[in-house]
């Protein structure tokens, strides 16, 4: 039998389920939270449930946004021509921190994985070729998409994938400099390597 009232039992166990927590980490961060002043937790609870209630997804990029569309595809100085395919919002954040890209983003929300039975249909890949399709009849088609995937075995197959639906719109694709480390997500990648990526990125 624990020796824990059942409120921490459940705390623990909600905590547990998080990410990269496990039982002892869970058990540590419950009597972290106990010892401290209820507005520090009524606050951390308010903050939980505005992003749960406050936040979705941008429409045209599928990036996390409080406005639809999001900052980044209604800025009118973003370079509306290129587009950079992403496997999720943060891998977006590592590239827009290096400052050498400064076109339109397409968050992807994985990647293949037939394995894990994830197919094109359960990413966002129907409504990037959309963008294309819709931007090539007006002034400003798309002239570049830089595919900007981890180094998986799933993230290559992947762009291989999207290269050649891309391709077959007559729209110039490129991918990151292979000095990315294999199997390594973006989001991992120091500045300085992804600044290299991004500036000798070659064509897919």
């Amino acid at each position: 039998m624990s020796k824990h009232p059942p409120q921490i039992i459940e705390l623990i166990d909600r905590l547990a389920r998080l990410p990269g927590l496990g039982p002892k980490s869970a058990t540590r961060l419950a009597l972290y939270f106990l010892n401290r002043d209820i507005e520090e937790v009524r606050s951390l609870a308010t903050a939980l449930v505005a992003v749960k209630t406050e936040i979705g997804f941008c429409s045209v990029c599928h990036n996390y946004t409080q406005h639809d569309p999001c900052p980044i595809c209604s800025d009118p100085k973003r370079d509306k021509t290129k587009i950079c395919v992403v496997e999720t919002p943060t891998d977006l954040l590592a590239i827009e921190s290096s400052g050498l890209y400064h076109g339109l983003y397409h968050i992807l929300g994985g990647v293949l994985s037939p394995l894990n039975g994830i197919g094109p249909g359960d990413l966002n890949i129907s409504d990037l070729l959309a963008r294309v399709n819709e931007a090539s009849s007006t002034e400003l088609p798309i002239e570049e998409i830089v595919l900007a995937t981890g180094s998986s075995q799933e993230a290559e197959s992947t762009c291989v994938y999207l290269s050649k639906k891309i391709k077959d719109l007559n729209v110039p694709v490129t991918r990151l400099a292979r000095g990315l480390p294999l199997g390594v997500d973006l989001e991992y990648v120091d500045g300085g390597t992804l600044k290299q990526a991004l500036e000798f990125r070659r064509q897919a």
